[in-house]
């Protein structure tokens, strides 16, 4: 099986220029997003190059705090991320979403280097930021639309939500039927795109082992493994989100303490 090909950084820049036909689109369409595509591809390439050389330097030093440290950078700026996309006040929520965030997470990596891959040493700079980044990255999109998703129900449904409250149930109660519709619309795009892999799409993972020489069959058995890891990841770190969410931004009267918008971004 044929290694994975090299390629220069003058190819790379030329195949960049694909980009004009996204922004012909928006040029031809009036979206007004020239600026905010370049922005975006350059900060992406920028970033993508620092953590390459920085992730580099990682695997060849292989520090047991330097990487603990950088794993817990890669929480607090996920946590951060999660609360700026939901439009919600970091200083109440932050330490909530940071402890779902790391109660779904640790235990997670744990099993994977403990139990199944067994790296050595087993804090693995190799292994425990790249499965540390991929299902952090694939439970920030989640969490934002299981947060927004939540209190968007609290501002659309407070007429059903007070009359809960008026028979008598308590705020979590009253609240439960949001965080459950919360937490299906977070499930689903993960559980609809594991019901179609293979058929419908094969994945990043995958697809970058296979490119990089490795056999299929090995391939599939570590996106089985993210894939299922993702899943637990995902509804374990929401579902103590919403949870939390409901507990510290609801009073004993079942008052809402925070809203998103504006509001929301001035108590951040």
């Amino acid at each position: 099986m044929q290694a994975s090909l090299e390629f220069g950084w003058l190819p790379l820049a030329l195949f960049m220029l694909v980009l004009l036909v996204p922004l012909g689109i928006s040029q031809l369409f009036r979206l007004e997003l020239g600026k905010t595509m370049l922005l975006a591809a350059a900060r992406m390439t920028l970033q993508l190059i620092l953590v390459g050389i920085y992730l580099k330097f990682l695997f060849n030093l292989e520090s047991l705090w330097i990487n603990l440290l950088w794993l817990f950078v890669m929480l607090i700026v996920g946590a951060s991320a999660i609360l700026g996309g939901a439009k919600l006040p970091k200083a109440r929520l932050l330490l909530p979403q940071l402890f779902s965030l790391s109660i779904s997470l640790l235990p997670l990596l744990a099993l994977l280097l403990l139990a199944l891959l067994q790296p050595i040493p087993v804090y693995q700079a190799q292994y425990l930021i790249p499965l540390a980044g991929m299902l952090l990255g694939n439970s920030l999109s989640g969490n934002i639309l299981a947060l927004q998703r939540l209190f968007n129900a609290f501002d659309e449904q407070q007429e059903t939500y007070q009359g809960r409250l008026a028979l008598g149930a308590t705020p979590w109660q009253a609240a439960l039927p949001f965080v459950q519709s919360a937490l299906q619309q977070a499930m689903a795009p993960s559980i609809a795109a594991m019901s179609t892999m293979g058929l419908v799409t094969l994945p990043g993972m995958m697809t970058g082992q296979i490119l990089g020489g490795s056999d299929p069959l090995i391939a599939v058995k570590y996106q089985v493994v993210i894939m299922l890891a993702i899943l637990v990841m995902l509804s374990l770190s929401v579902a103590i989100a919403l949870s939390l969410a409901v507990r510290q931004c609801l009073n004993k009267s079942g008052k809402l303490l925070i809203k998103q918008s504006n509001s929301a971004a001035k108590h951040a």
